[in-house]
């Protein structure tokens, strides 16, 4: 038979066994959430990074509708319409400015149709010259971040329709009319501080030129291929000397 010290050490190691054995396995649980948590971080750690096309493609989606930087310096856009005028001028100006060339109209009446419409008062039909798009689209581009445009074409009535054109499209606040006759340091900046507006009379005078040369042009010239010879065209209107 067990002594009255025996029993009670039996019963004292029934009622500590389970606080142990939970005590065991809650010390297993909590290592189980750590491992759990551990491999959760080591599994985002080890996820692959996206592709550099797949950046790419979203870079594009966040920056869509994304009004252009502004450039930390501020800048002034000049139009002239030859490209070897535009590296000269640039050079005499310095890096205040950005100098862009129009390669000469930009805007004109279709080639495929008459383009006049003589129900309205012979209003003109402009569209954007085949070939000049990409021209267009850089002065434009240039213009949204610019300060100030100045529209520096030749200083006759085709320049001043070239120049006019070029408002037209870009719209911005503040475009002046800048005319010099000679390509130097001294006449260019000069013109530049001394900016003034666009011309309406010459406008106005180059496009009724323009429009009375397409009117006269379209009814003469298949008469000119049907008597005389095929090629042939008229209504050139001149200027007089």
């Amino acid at each position: 038979m067990k002594t009255m010290a025996e029993k009670k050490k039996v019963a004292l190691a029934a009622e500590t066994a389970p606080r142990k054995a939970k005590g065991k396995g809650g010390a297993a649980a909590k290592k189980s959430v750590a491992r759990k948590e551990k491999g959760d971080g080591e599994a985002k750690l080890r996820a692959p990074k996206p592709s550099a096309k797949k950046r790419a493609k979203l870079s594009v989606v966040e920056g869509a509708g994304a009004t252009p930087k502004r450039p930390a310096r501020a800048f002034s856009l000049v139009v002239v319409e030859s490209p070897a005028k535009a590296k000269t001028i640039k050079k005499y100006l310095g890096s205040g400015y950005v100098v862009k060339a129009s390669v000469g109209h930009v805007k004109d009446l279709p080639k495929s149709r008459m383009g006049v419409d003589v129900e309205h008062e012979f209003a003109p039909e402009y569209e954007v010259v085949k070939g000049k798009e990409k021209a267009l689209q850089e002065i434009k581009k240039q213009a949204a971040l610019a300060d100030q445009v100045f529209l520096a074409t030749d200083p006759d009535r085709e320049g001043e329709a070239i120049a006019w054109h070029i408002s037209d499209e870009l719209s911005h606040p503040r475009t002046h009319r800048v005319l010099f006759n000679e390509i130097t340091r001294n006449a260019i900046q000069e013109a530049i501080s001394r900016p003034g507006t666009l011309s309406q009379e010459n406008f106005d005078s180059q496009q009724a030129r323009r429009v009375l040369d397409r009117l006269v042009g379209y009814q003469i010239s298949p008469i000119l291929w049907k008597k005389v010879r095929r090629g042939l065209s008229a209504g050139r209107v001149q200027s007089v000397a």
